[in-house]
């Protein structure tokens, strides 16, 4: 028979740890847009946005 016993809890462990690096790669990435502005306006990003798809086509 053969020992099994803490196969599940080393799973999670791993399992966790998986989704802690993709958090941090991500807030690695995305630490720039952050600190860069310090206010956040939807109006200003939406419109930054379309001027720039109008410019393109």
């Amino acid at each position: 028979m053969k020992d099994e016993y803490g196969q599940g809890a080393a799973e999670y462990i791993l399992l966790f740890g998986g989704v802690i690096i993709i958090a941090l790669v991500a807030m690695n990435i995305y630490s720039n847009y952050f600190s860069n502005s310090n206010t956040f306006s939807a109006k200003d990003d939406a419109e930054q946005i379309r001027s720039n798809l109008t410019n393109k086509t």
